[in-house]
């Protein structure tokens, strides 16, 4: 980029075991840095996604960060770098539009990524960087805005520049290119006026060049595509047109597959508002105020993509705003007493493709202000002028399919009786709160509208984990067996001894260990393992100070990061904690034969995750999945929602649990389902014994995690014949709808 005449950040590349500690020491100097104290980026030279990316001080810890990247084998080059401060970061996705080998780079509208931090921090969180987690799970620690806030002269630089580095570099299709924009009172490179990246507002630096943009479904490449008219598929076809336009024999292909197969709607496309003939509407519901709130969005972006595939039906995203100002520390987590006052907004396309709630409703009042709405308008068109002139050449370009639309407000009651004059389905994907403890199925009930999942009295009591147990009581001699739990309120941890409390709850449960969960949240949502009277206490203070996660390792036992209820709970159980046999998979075997699952059977338990489906007395348990904790006694937020962590053995391994004990198995999870009269999709959690099938159950989740990553698929790929993920969630789908014919 240098050469091509652009300005980069000052760096010193360290390879192997070649270290000059002198040479990075004048380095320091010559950068204005104290060398034991100056602030830097270390980062392999070649991996993405942040991979290895950590901050370091001086040039001694600097060496030793480096030295760990050389050692866990991410990259034997690295990189020291200025840590960039008061800057801002983006990321620019380019689309190449022009003919053949003919470049026409054209870049859609600039992200700018914000780090945020609330509540108490670490210090060390204060010199965070966006990684891995930031960009792969839902989090509140980043938002995004699109386009960035920087003066209009600065968005247009950067596009010009990013086009810029696209033609020099030769690259074809589609790139990422990220960079950071650093206000004029902050950072001033040296020779850095006769280059580009030089304006009167700061500095532009480009840093990062991707030939292959992540494609999750919230992806940056998605998220500005649909900005400017892209649907997921549109977008995708566009970037495989041109790069078959490249390659004269393919061009019969490009001009077959054109089409493009099923709607991209978002809040109201143009050609929905006239009623069509047998069309159905569907509102997919998501959002909250629980802690499971984000994965609640990821759980109805996936449903709402995947029912797209469908002609036959209308799909709307819909989002329920918080109740409450969550930093306000009144619990979220106690049911909304009136929860007529709820807002639901209808959400265009483009809108949906966030990664939390907050962003989602923050993008939604930021849509709708008028200067901002037409700030964004006017470089919506300017990139959508530029976009037309490359792409109206290609025959195999059918045009735009997301309209530029705003998002619409509604009271709950407004948006049910919308949904009563549309005879719309309800899909909800709200985990916790009301859309998980009956109040959201009574309201819609009480107006005729059908909508998916359990009805009002089974939802109850499967939102509450003390009545699902007593709800099972009598299946004990059925092999269905329940675990002993004692209910403590957060007030009461706090004003009694620990020491008291601890001896209490190890006397009355009969155990050595403690299991401790919020008594309405999910998602592995500040659950934790207790030892000792003193983790208790680490878990108390936690809860005192709203920690937003408890870090690694605070407890005796080692254990990853717990992500904490925000606000606390209010109500937290206590029960023992039931030790399962530890399985192991190894990826370090050299024997392709040998059997890399390693498991001692001791107790004989293991867990197992499973979903049911069907009607109201009549369910049917999906294939269990043997759950495997790759660090800790938990698993943790990323290794059930995030994809590439986590391990699950669908169906559990013969090694593990024989057909007849599975088959059994199988039976009980129907057995329980039917009792607790589920109906439509579930999710029971539970312990299994692996000789004889008995069930320890854990919980029940009437609205379970529907993310593209969730076990769920696995359990709906196992069945025979197999249910691909739109077929699953269309069979939810009818499912709900069947029921209130």
């Amino acid at each position: 980029m240098s050469k091509q005449g652009f300005i980069t950040v000052p760096s010193f590349l360290l390879q192997g075991s070649e270290v000059n500690e002198s040479e990075l020491s004048n380095w320091f100097v010559t950068n204005k840095l104290d060398p034991n104290s100056g602030k830097v980026v270390v980062k392999p030279t070649r991996a993405g996604s942040s991979i290895g990316v950590t901050v370091a001080y001086g040039v001694i810890d600097s060496l030793k960060k480096a030295k760990g990247i050389i050692l866990e084998g991410i990259d034997d080059r690295v990189v020291v770098e200025l840590f960039l401060e008061g800057g801002s970061e983006f990321t620019a996705i380019v689309l190449d539009v022009g003919s053949g080998f003919d470049c026409h780079p054209v870049v859609l509208l600039p992200t700018e990524v914000e780090l945020q931090f609330q509540g108490s921090v670490d210090v060390r969180e204060k010199d965070a960087i966006f990684n891995y987690r930031r960009k792969y799970l839902p989090t509140q620690q980043v938002a995004y805005h699109t386009p960035p806030r920087f003066p209009i002269d600065v968005i247009n630089s950067i596009r010009e520049g990013a086009s810029l580095l696209f033609q020099r570099l030769g690259l074809c299709d589609f790139a990422r290119i990220d960079g950071w924009f650093l206000p004029s009172s902050t950072h001033v490179f040296s020779s850095s006026e006769t280059k580009y990246g030089s304006t009167e507002w700061g500095t532009i630096l480009f840093t990062d060049i991707n030939l292959i943009s992540g494609m999750e479904q919230t992806s940056f490449l998605f998220q500005q595509a649909s900005k400017v008219g892209f649907s997921h598929s549109n977008i995708l076809r566009t970037i495989i047109g041109h790069a078959c336009s490249r390659f004269p024999n393919l061009a019969s292909y490009n001009s077959v597959s054109s089409h493009l197969p099923g709607r991209s709607s978002g809040s109201k496309p143009t050609e929905a508002l006239n009623k069509r003939e047998g069309i159905r509407e569907v509102f997919v519901i998501f959002g909250g105020d629980t802690s499971e709130r984000q994965v609640s969005l990821m759980s109805g972006t996936n449903v709402w993509l995947n029912l797209q595939a469908f002609n036959d039906i209308e799909v709307t995203p819909c989002l329920l705003a918080s109740s409450i100002d969550c930093s306000s520390g009144m619990d979220a987590n106690i049911t909304d007493p009136d929860s007529s006052s709820r807002v639901v907004w209808s959400l265009p396309y483009s809108l949906v493709l966030r990664h939390t709630t907050e962003e989602v409703l923050a993008a939604c009042i930021e849509a709708i202000e008028p200067d901002r709405a037409a700030f964004t308008s006017h470089l919506r068109n300017q990139v959508v002028n530029d976009l037309v002139e490359g792409l109206k050449k290609h025959s195999w370009f059918t045009g735009f399919d997301i309209a530029d639309e705003l998002p619409m407000r509604h009271s709950i009651n407004e948006w049910i009786k919308l949904a009563k004059e549309n005879q719309a389905t309800v899909f909800i994907a709200v985990h916790g709160g009301i859309g998980e403890d009956g109040t959201l199925q009574s309201l819609l009930e009480a107006e005729g509208v059908p909508y998916t999942g359990p009805g009002v009295m089974a939802s109850k009591t499967c939102m509450d984990k003390v009545a699902t147990s007593l709800a099972l009581n009598h299946l004990a001699d059925l092999g269905v067996l329940t675990i002993n739990k004692d209910v403590r309120r957060k007030e009461d941890l706090l004003k009694t001894p620990i020491v008291d409390i601890w001896h209490e709850l190890t006397s009355k449960l009969q155990c050595k260990t403690l299991c401790v969960k919020p008594a309405r949240d999910g998602c592995s949502t500040g659950v934790a393992r207790l030892c000792c009277a003193e983790d208790l206490t680490v878990y108390v203070k936690a809860l005192e100070e709203c920690l937003l996660r408890i870090p690694p390792n605070s407890f005796s036992r080692a254990h990853g990061m717990i992500e904490m209820p925000n606000p606390p709970p209010e109500i937290l159980i206590f029960e023992p904690f039931v030790e399962t046999d530890e399985i192991l998979f190894s990826s370090q075997s050299t024997n392709k034969n040998a059997d890399r699952l390693m498991w001692k059977g001791n107790s004989r338990w293991v867990e197992i995750t499973v979903g049911v489906i069907g009607k109201c007395g009549s369910m049917h348990s999906l294939m269990p999945s043997v759950t495997v904790k790759e660090s800790g006694d938990i698993l943790s937020l990323e290794e059930k929602f995030q994809g590439g962590t986590g391990i699950n053995l669908t169906p559990p391994p013969a090694s593990i649990m024989s057909t007849e004990a599975l088959d059994k198995c199988k039976q009980r999870i129907e057995l329980i389902a039917n009792a607790l009269q589920l109906e439509g999709f579930s999710r029971i959690d539970a312990f299994v014994n692996v000789d004889n099938g008995e069930v320890l159950i854990i919980e029940v989740n009437t609205v379970p995690g529907m993310t593209p990553s969730t076990v769920l698929i696995h359990q709906a790929l196992s069945e025979q014949p197999p249910m691909y993920p739109h077929q699953f969630f269309r069979k939810v789908l009818d499912l709900g709808s069947e029921r209130f014919l």
